[in-house]
């Protein structure tokens, strides 16, 4: 799954610990999602996309399996 997380915490100006705080996951759990090495939860991806007040859509997208 590709995200855009970066973009999304760079336009509110929070670190991946702030986001990681309001969300409620570690640093680490931010970072490795920012690098597409972890793909979140349901619950997670909401409360990500509610932090940086936007739809779950802008910030992740499924890759097509080729």
């Amino acid at each position: 799954m590709k995200n855009n997380l970066k973009v999304h915490r760079a336009i509110h100006n929070f670190t991946q610990d702030d986001l990681a705080k309001e969300v409620g996951v570690s640093r680490q759990t931010i970072n490795a999602i920012e690098k597409g090495k972890y793909n979140p939860s349901l619950f997670v991806a909401l409360k990500i996309a509610q932090s940086v007040n936007a739809s779950v859509e802008s910030i992740f997208e499924l890759e097509e399996n080729t």
